[in-house]
């Protein structure tokens, strides 16, 4: 199942791929008029009209002699999407560690746990109240569904530039991290990395 959905991430067949993430921003950006109830409907009875119209269509040519009576979906109904017992324990408890961490950083992030952590909280959920105003949750949620199906087709292909621009930027950033850290020690110069470097000098 994870390597079908890479395939489609990665665009291995271009035609389902496109049709997935054409279906997905469509019924998005549906949203934005229609209930969600409604679009479920509307697109499942559209989904419905197709698949059976399709299923009539082969079984006539079968009869009439014409085609081999193969099912149309086959290769969808042949999908296998279920679980063992063991592998839903699995997932289960992966799941449920994975909320355990999530709630554990939350409460330490919340009670200021680590006083320079919770202020990065504090800054980033201060630039996403402006994020609030320029655009809502479903336009976010429409371009993380376009930038899931592209940027990591984009990573891929341009891998070495990319590694190359996010190591600067994280050479930017820890020396960011370096300089506040320095100061809620109290200052002070940064300590030399040489082996034997030199200490300040007493005044």
């Amino acid at each position: 199942m994870a390597s079908k959905v890479m395939d489609l991430i990665y665009w291995k067949d271009m035609e389902r791929t496109g049709m997935v993430l054409t279906g997905l921003v469509v019924g998005l950006l549906s949203l934005f008029q229609l209930s969600i109830i409604t679009v479920v409907s509307t697109v499942s009875l559209a989904v419905m009209c197709f698949t059976i119209s399709v299923r009539i269509y082969y079984q006539v040519l079968y009869i009439l002699s014409w085609g081999d009576g193969e099912h149309p979906f086959k290769s969808y109904l042949d999908l296998d999407i279920s679980f063992s017992g063991e592998q839903a324990d699995l997932y289960m408890q992966k799941a449920i560690i994975m909320v355990l961490s999530a709630a554990d950083t939350l409460k330490r992030l919340l009670f200021v746990g680590n006083l320079f952590d919770s202020i990065k909280l504090l800054v980033l959920m201060y630039f996403v109240t402006y994020l609030g105003d320029l655009c809502g949750g479903l336009t976010l949620l429409i371009i993380s569904v376009i930038a899931l199906f592209s940027l990591p087709l984009f990573y891929r292909r341009r891998q070495e530039q990319v590694d190359g621009f996010i190591a600067k930027i994280q050479g930017h950033v820890n020396n960011i991290k370096d300089f506040f850290q320095r100061l809620a020690q109290g200052g002070g110069p940064p300590p030399d990395p040489t082996p034997g470097g030199a200490k300040p000098k007493s005044q």
